[in-house]
């Protein structure tokens, strides 16, 4: 069907974007998807957890907001990953062939994190990718073709490096794993004009991240110094990052990735060391989340953009390997994450019941499946809850949706707040509440005899009474409003009525 290797990774592209697609409306939206629907909202120079990027993909794919869905939501990072998957192909045809190009490009789309967690739902990583996988493929022109002399191609590489690092800060570690290669092979390149410019381009690119910083004093970063202060080996912590970037890989990628670092010497490279610029480009990165798990619980996908090289790698060791068990396990790799995606679909529609705890009073906490269900169908009957309390004269006629955690904030905010179009105010430390500290100074404030509702899920236990006691002169009695999934009740949401405030919030910011 498809006769040259450029057209089976189009094919291939096509392929998966179109699985994703109509798997698209079948999830609703998880934690950290409706999180970032804010940064959409409020689009500003930089954000109190990430840069600002993620927020513009948003508004891209939602046709500035014109467009609202999950299907909408998630496009733009289904358009990332496909993109992504292109410079990896094209990528590893500089520093080999087009065979080991698709190989590679298949292991890309296989990927857990590069298919699925940033190539599925809408993340800072989904836009990253775009500009990580597209700064790799600049470098490669620029290392290993007669592009080094073309001052455009390095401006290109500061602007994606500079764009990288606009979706998550550690795009920057671009230019400290091409710095080491450059260090260790042509250390004169570091002190050349066009490398100098194109370190001054990034630079430009990061500005509004440092004014916004400033603005704020620097908060992003105390926040996040916060994170990695912990004192002590973690040992739990370190397994726990070991095995989730096994996971987060897919276990038949991570196995080929590491027999191509196992047998890296035996590989033929037919440019002069570029096995050992892919290297500088995964590995110590790799390394640095290793030692930061060490003593500090992490996320895996953190490290996730530093296996797309090991990808590469291995794209050229299997294309010199004689058909062998590395065919088989590609083959697998590629079956085993849309496997993934079918089942979480049937499951999350599905499953009579959830896998977290069974209690009533936490029901359905640690179950992930609830992050992306049950929250279309809560709304719905909310609504006509609050039109039955106006009809009804039970609570004022403007009451506000206040929360104390930015999850379930986001749910509330996408699915509830936008679809009732009561307020929603986040009250509670800036820990908690995050980026609806921001969102607060452009709504309306709680004012004193004012009401308002609070939401609690079964499954993110919240203590209402003690949290807003003192802001309230009353606290009703919840009403229990169940998720029922295959006829079994999975999750109850805990509506409060809050009435006659008697004390206003004091801003945050």
């Amino acid at each position: 069907m498809f006769k040259s290797y450029s057209q089976k990774v189009f094919g291939l592209i096509f392929f998966a974007a179109c699985i994703k697609i109509i798997a698209a409306p079948f999830l609703e939206l998880g934690n950290d998807e409706v999180y970032y629907w804010t940064y959409a909202l409020q689009l500003d120079f930089s954000h109190f957890d990430h840069p600002p990027l993620v927020g513009f993909l948003i508004r891209a794919s939602t046709l500035n907001m014109q467009w609202v869905s999950e299907l909408s939501m998630r496009l733009g990072a289904i358009v990332s990953a496909s993109i992504g998957c292109y410079f990896i192909y094209k990528t590893t045809s500089v520093l080999s062939s087009e065979r080991a190009g698709f190989f590679a490009a298949v292991l890309y789309q296989a990927g857990v994190y590069t298919g699925f967690i940033a190539g599925f739902f809408i993340l800072p990583d989904s836009a990253q990718l775009i500009f990580w996988t597209a700064a790799l493929y600049v470098m490669s022109l620029l290392l290993f073709t007669n592009k080094e002399k073309q001052i455009g191609y390095w401006i290109l590489l500061g602007l994606l490096i500079g764009l990288a690092t606009l979706s998550k800060v550690h795009g920057l570690y671009l230019w400290a794993g091409f710095g080491a290669y450059l260090l260790f092979t042509n250390y004169k390149r570091l002190f050349s004009w066009p490398f100098i410019v194109a370190v001054f381009v990034t630079l430009l690119c990061v500005i509004p991240i440092f004014y916004w910083n400033v603005l704020y004093d620097f908060i992003t970063y105390r926040f996040h110094s916060e994170r990695v202060t912990h004192t002590g080996i973690d040992t739990a912590s370190f397994i726990t990052e070991i095995g989730g970037e096994f996971l987060y890989q897919n276990p038949f990628v991570y196995i080929l990735m590491v027999a191509a670092v196992v047998a890296f010497k035996k590989i033929s490279f037919q440019q002069k060391n570029s096995g050992h610029w892919l290297l500088w480009m995964s590995v110590p990165l790799i390394f640095i989340f290793w030692i930061v798990a060490l003593f500090n619980p992490t996320l895996p996908h953190w490290s996730g953009p530093a296996f797309i090289p090991l990808m590469i790698l291995a794209g050229i060791y299997i294309d010199q390997q004689k058909p062998s068990w590395t065919i088989y396990l590609l083959r697998t790799s590629l079956g085993f994450v849309f496997t993934i995606l079918l089942v979480l679909v049937i499951i999350v529609q599905k499953y009579p019941g959830n896998f977290g705890s069974q209690k009533n009073e936490n029901l359905g906490e640690y179950c992930p499946t609830l992050d992306l269900s049950g929250w279309k169908n809560f709304s719905v009957t909310f609504k006509k809850l609050v039109a039955k309390d106006q009809a009804n004269h039970i609570m004022s006629e403007s009451p506000s949706i206040i929360v104390g955690k930015w999850f379930p904030a986001g749910h509330l905010e996408f699915y509830t707040s936008r679809t009732t179009g009561l307020p929603l105010i986040g009250i509670g430390p800036l820990q908690d509440i995050h980026k609806f500290a921001w969102l607060n100074k452009q709504r309306p404030a709680l004012t004193l005899g004012a009401d308002a509702y609070c939401i609690v899920p079964s499954n993110v236990p919240f203590n209402v009474a003690e949290s807003y006691g003192s802001y309230f002169g009353t606290i009703d009695a919840p009403i229990v409003i169940e998720q029922k999934r295959g006829g079994v009740v999975v999750r109850n949401f805990l509506v409060y009525r809050l009435r006659g405030c008697i004390k206003v919030p004091q801003p945050l910011l």
